[in-house]
C-alpha cells in the first residue's frame, strides 16, 4: 500500500510542477478537496486493523503536506507573475465624481442671493397643521387649496404643506418685528405628474415686516433678484393679482431671456414670462400672529425653484429633474 502512495505521490507532484497555471485549483481540489483523493485515503483508515492505522495515517498525513506545499509554491509563483504584470507607470483610473443636483444649486443660488439682502433662513417641518398652512395665513375654510384635489392630507388630521409661508408664521411667532426671513424647502400638492406639474416641488418664500416697508421694497428687492439670476438686461413688470395672505397682490414677470422680449415659443410670442407672485402681507396675517398691523407693514414672495431652472436653462420638461439620467444631470456638474 506505502508503494501506491509513493506512485500517487510522485504522479501529483509532477503534475503541480508541469500542469498550467489556470489548473492549479483543479488539482487543489483533486487532492485536497473535501471529495479529493487526500480525503478517501483518510476515510480508508476504518478498513484497516489497529496495527496498520498509525502507519497509514502517517503516510498520508506526509502526501497531504507535500502536496499543499507544492500547490502553495505554484500559487507564489503565479502571484508573482500577476503583480509583475502590472505597470505601475500608467496612470490610475479615474473615479466618476458626483456633482450637487441642479435643483439643490439654482435652491442654493437664490438663497445666497438673499442672504447678502440682509435676509436670514429659516426651516419648517413639511408635514404641518391645519392652522400653520392655511387658517394663520388667511386661508378660510372655503378656499379652494383647502379641497383634497389641491392638498395631501393625512389620516391624523395633518397634512403636507402645500407652500413653505408656514415656516414664516412660526417665525412670527416666534419674535417680534423687524424679521427678515426666508424658507426654503419641499412642498406638496395633488398635481399630475406631467410637463409643468410634480406632486413634489421646491419653493423659497421670503418675508420682511417692518415699520414702513412698502411695495417699492418689493419690487426693489424683486428687481435685483432677476437681475442676478437672468443677467443685468433683464426687465420686470409687476402684474396685479389676488392671494388670500397679501393684499395688494401681484405677479411679476420678467422680459423673456431667449427673445430678449421680441416674442418666441418659450414666452408665447408676448415677450414676457410669469414668474413668482408676491405682495403686502395681508393685515389678517399680521393679526394672527398678534403683530400690530397699524404699526407694522410686511412684504412676502414665493419664488417655485423648478421654475426658476426651467426658465434660467430653457428646460422644457420638469420630469426631467426627477429621472435621475445621469446624462441630464451631469450638465449641471
Amino acid at each position: 500500500m506505502n508503494k501506491d502512495i509513493e506512485t500517487l505521490k510522485k504522479e501529483a507532484l509532477e503534475k503541480i510542477v508541469n500542469a498550467p497555471d489556470t489548473e492549479i485549483e483543479n488539482l487543489r481540489i483533486e487532492y485536497l478537496g473535501k471529495k479529493g483523493i487526500i480525503k478517501g485515503l483518510m476515510n480508508e483508515i476504518r478498513t484497516l486493523s489497529a496495527d496498520e492505522r498509525p502507519n497509514f495515517g502517517k503516510v498520508v498525513n506526509i502526501l497531504r503536506s507535500e502536496i499543499e506545499s507544492a500547490i502553495n509554491e505554484r500559487l507564489s509563483r503565479i502571484k508573482e507573475k500577476q503583480t509583475e504584470q502590472i505597470d505601475l507607470t500608467l496612470p490610475g483610473r479615474k473615479l466618476p465624481i458626483g456633482g450637487m443636483h441642479p435643483i439643490s444649486r439654482i435652491e442654493n443660488e437664490i438663497v445666497d442671493i438673499f442672504v447678502r439682502m440682509g435676509f436670514s433662513v429659516e426651516y419648517g417641518p413639511e408635514i404641518e397643521t391645519d392652522y400653520y398652512n392655511f387658517e394663520a395665513l388667511n386661508i378660510p375654510p372655503y378656499h379652494p387649496a383647502r379641497e383634497m384635489h389641491d392638498t395631501f392630507y393625512l389620516e391624523d388630521g395633518m397634512l403636507l404643506r402645500t407652500h413653505t409661508s408656514p415656516v414664516q408664521v412660526r417665525a412670527m411667532l416666534k419674535k417680534q418685528p423687524p424679521i427678515k426671513v426666508i424658507s426654503p424647502g419641499r412642498t406638496y400638492r395633488v398635481d399630475p405628474f406631467d410637463a409643468t406639474h410634480s406632486p413634489v416641488f421646491h419653493q423659497v418664500e421670503a418675508l420682511w415686516v417692518d415699520k414702513d416697508v412698502g411695495m417699492s421694497d418689493l419690487f426693489g428687492i424683486l428687481d435685483v433678484f432677476a437681475k442676478e439670476i437672468y443677467g443685468k438686461d433683464i426687465k420686470v413688470k409687476f402684474v396685479p393679482d389676488y392671494f388670500p395672505f397679501t393684499e395688494p397682490s401681484a405677479e411679476m414677470w420678467i422680459s423673456c431671456p431667449f427673445c430678449k422680449g421680441k416674442g418666441c415659443k418659450v414666452c408665447k410670442y408676448t415677450g414676457w414670462i410669469e414668474i413668482l407672485g408676491c405682495g403686502m402681507v395681508h393685515y389678517n396675517v399680521l393679526k394672527n400672529v398678534k403683530y400690530n398691523n397699524e404699526q407694522y407693514t410686511g412684504l412676502a414672495f414665493g419664488i417655485g425653484v423648478e421654475r426658476v431652472l426651467m426658465i434660467k436653462y430653457n428646460i422644457p420638461d420638469i420630469r426631467l429633474f426627477y429621472e435621475n439620467d445621469l446624462r441630464f444631470l451631469g450638465q449641471f456638474r
